[in-house]
């Protein structure tokens, strides 16, 4: 099966380097850029949203208009985000320093480059990305039943965030349905069942039950939350004579987009 490209976020002051970052992506398939970025504070926010496999982190950003000159920040507020998982850091730096590499490496930074030695390139950089990735260690059983389990716990938790950013409460009756219908189609990707079908096995309830019980919490959400928030957070085109997305085009849009970011 076709390895998916390794998504990376890069956080790079210079130009030129950016520049050559973004040229030298554009020849291989296997690097997806999702954003690039001269401030350590955006760049958090770009975390949160694009979820990268990979952070190539400028150490000295001492061109940054809105962020700290270094990047010890970033890390320490990588920390407090609470992620569900772990991207890999590489930095990148113009400094020489035993003292300064060894806080990089207790603040998880993976692999630190010095961009002065000889042999310094973005392809260097991207294939260590690569390297690590494909150091993983084959498993044991307990390990891929705790990795099971860790994948469906992530699940769990971006569906109850998804649902919370839009104001869907959990209280409501169609969000255990939105919930399970979610979570039943990221899970079992290879199973052909009709979502429906599955939530009205579950549930013991009629179709027409549990399309209103969707329904009514979509209705809520659009008439209760800000538009900025909706906006932000539900992407898909919404019919204007409805004005809300159906409960499939709800369903399908949240799988597709949670996929994504696990």
């Amino acid at each position: 099966m076709e390895t998916k490209p390794m998504k990376i976020l890069i956080i790079e002051d210079d130009i030129r380097d950016c520049d050559n970052f973004i040229n030298c992506i554009k020849k291989r398939t296997d690097i997806e850029l999702v954003g690039i970025t001269d401030s350590d504070i955006e760049a958090l926010k770009m975390v949160k949203v694009k979820h990268p496999d990979g952070i190539v982190l400028d150490l000295e950003l001492n061109n940054s208009i809105e962020g700290n000159i270094d990047s010890f920040e970033f890390l320490s507020n990588l920390k407090k985000t609470n992620l569900n998982y772990e991207p890999i850091i590489i930095v990148t730096t113009h400094v020489s320093s035993k003292r300064t590499y060894e806080i990089l490496h207790r603040e998880g930074v993976e692999l630190i480059l010095y961009k002065e030695q000889p042999t310094y390139s973005c392809d260097l950089v991207f294939n260590r990305f690569i390297n690590f990735r494909k150091s993983e260690p084959n498993k044991t059983v307990k390990e891929v039943q705790d990795e099971k389990k860790d994948f469906e716990e992530r699940i769990s938790c971006y569906i109850s965030k998804e649902l919370e950013l839009i104001g869907i409460p959990s209280k409501m009756v169609g969000w255990d349905y939105l919930y399970d219908g979610i979570f039943q189609l990221i899970k079992n990707e290879k199973n052909k069942e009709n979502v429906f079908d599955f939530l009205i096995n579950k549930y013991k309830k009629s179709n027409q039950a549990i399309n209103n019980g969707i329904t009514n919490a979509i209705m809520h959400a659009w008439r209760q939350s800000p538009i900025e928030d909706l906006l932000e957070n539900y992407t898909a085109r919404i019919n204007p004579d409805r004005g809300i997305p159906t409960p499939s085009e709800f369903i399908y849009y949240y799988r597709d987009k949670i996929k994504e970011m696990i």
